[in-house]
């Protein structure tokens, strides 16, 4: 009998279900604390999930752990140790500690550090994650983890993006009180992001050494069919490339990653792959996920996925859409228009700040998205030009001109859209274009960053980002009465 989806989604995930289903009532509570609030986690609450947690993933084959990483080469790293423990007898028993599920020690002067390591000082820790679930690949018990060395500086990805969300946490609850708003305890920055990649037969591609060496591929003719068409966008997707998505979607819903949209992109051979929204640490461990498991699966099917940003030319790169937006941990999206976004105070305030910060700060923007293989792609093709613009609708801009000229905004109401074909059902237009010359445009409820490279860490952009919209915040807290010290000092402390 073939399983539904929803019976082993997040299967291989040691989540918030199994952890009600195995932990103690209280310790389940405390940890629901943790990830929630922010609590720090004690001791001895950490042996309690330590073992359970060893169970669950001995149960489902696993016989080593691992602290799971992201150093600052872009990708993950991993050092797996087992399960087993000598007794007495010459047999074994399995066992996880609390201190091994808490704290791992890996070389810290063999990864990138900007030269704060010497060989000979090579100590270096990893901290679990509490608010990134574990989760099992390959057999070995994957546990999140942040990256330092033994003189406490980050070396890693993690860690500014965690300080990141603990500073934009902060400024946007001084501005929800300033509303009066007492009830939201947590503000989280969301994003949803989609990845872009090119599938190529894995025959053709060993046969191609710039391709296989470099990513990209440096000479050669053009194509004799290239995306002049446009025929390949949308259009039925191949049986053997459905076959890859198929087994990759089964592979990142058993980790519990919420892949959602499939189709062919622009280019020949180019596809895409876009998840729905979540935490901005989750949705960044899911995306490195998502590129590893691209890689096996193709593997597996003959074939190659590239990550490059521009492995041919003359047609479309690949890079990810960002879509960032900030919820509550009332489910309320605080960059969500409503019906009168003329009047919807609160939704200006954030709206005014994001422009604001990305005025003040798109130096950092880009540079958080510059690479070698990302700058060959924008401003070619579809990609956005490398001038960092942003994009907000007619209806907001008319608005925000008004409230900057100090003149009553009358609005319009919500357009019907009109085709001429009685048959089809009503439906209203967006308020917002998809402008494909903006690489920051508003797209309704979320602001989508259209700069990212596919093959690169989505936690360099938005660490950036929600620091510098914490900042404005915080500008904007303090001059309303707020108090408070500026964010950026904040972030780096």
């Amino acid at each position: 009998m073939v399983k539904s989806v929803p019976d082993y989604f997040a299967s291989m995930v040691f989540n918030e279900r199994v952890m009600q289903e195995r932990l103690p009532k209280q310790t389940y509570k405390m940890m629901r604390q943790v990830i929630e609030t922010g609590r720090r986690l004690d001791r001895d609450v950490a042996d309690i999930v330590a073992n359970a947690m060893k169970d669950w993933a001995v149960e489902k084959g696993a016989t080593h752990f691992t602290h799971w990483f992201q150093p600052m080469t872009g990708i993950t790293a991993e050092k797996h140790d087992s399960f087993i423990m000598p007794v007495e007898g010459g047999s074994i028993i399995m066992e996880f500690s609390g201190k091994e599920l808490i704290q791992g020690e890996p070389d810290a002067s063999s990864f990138p550090n900007g030269g704060l390591r010497a060989t000979f000082e090579a100590r270096g820790y990893t901290a679990w994650d509490p608010t990134s679930f574990a989760f099992i690949k390959d057999d070995t018990l994957c546990i999140p983890t942040a990256f330092y060395s033994y003189g406490g500086q980050a070396l890693d990805k993690k860690t500014p993006l965690l300080r990141s969300m603990e500073v934009l946490n902060k400024q946007a609850l001084r501005i929800l009180r300033l509303f009066g708003d007492t009830e939201v305890l947590r503000v989280n920055a969301t994003v949803g992001a989609e990845q872009e990649y090119f599938i190529i037969d894995k025959e053709m591609f060993k046969k191609r050494k710039d391709l296989l060496y470099c990513g990209r591929t440096l000479f050669g003719a053009k194509s004799p069919k290239g995306q002049e068409l446009d025929d390949h966008y949308f259009g039925a997707i191949k049986d053997r490339v459905k076959a890859f998505m198929a087994d990759l979607n089964d592979a990142l819903w058993k980790l519990g990653v919420l892949a959602k949209t499939e189709h062919n992109e622009v280019a020949p051979a180019q596809h895409e792959m876009a998840s729905v929204f979540e935490t901005v640490n989750i949705s960044c461990d899911h995306n490195q996920v998502t590129m590893e498991v691209m890689k096996r699966i193709a593997e597996r099917h003959g074939l190659a996925c590239l990550l490059h940003e521009k492995p041919f030319a003359g047609i479309n790169g690949s890079g990810k859409h960002n879509n960032w937006s900030l919820s509550t941990d009332k489910g309320v999206n605080l960059l969500e228009p409503g019906d009168s976004p003329m009047e919807n105070v609160k939704f200006l305030t954030f709206l005014t700040a994001l422009i604001k910060a990305v005025d003040d700060y798109q130096d950092l923007l880009r540079i958080s998205v510059a690479s070698a293989g990302n700058d060959h792609r924008l401003g070619g093709n579809e990609a956005p030009p490398a001038i960092i613009s942003m994009f907000i609708g007619e209806e907001l801009e008319t608005i925000i001109d008004s409230i900057e000229r100090g003149i009553e905004c009358g609005g319009k109401g919500r357009e019907v859209m009109k085709v001429g074909v009685q048959v089809l059902p009503r439906f209203f237009k967006d308020t917002t274009d998809r402008n494909r010359t903006s690489p920051f445009a508003f797209t309704g409820n979320k602001f989508e960053f259209r700069m990212l490279g596919s093959a690169v860490s989505i936690a360099c952009p938005n660490f950036i980002l929600n620091t510098i919209v914490a900042e404005a915040l915080s500008q904007f807290a303090e001059e309303l009465g707020g108090g408070g010290v500026a964010c950026i000092d904040s972030a780096n402390n």
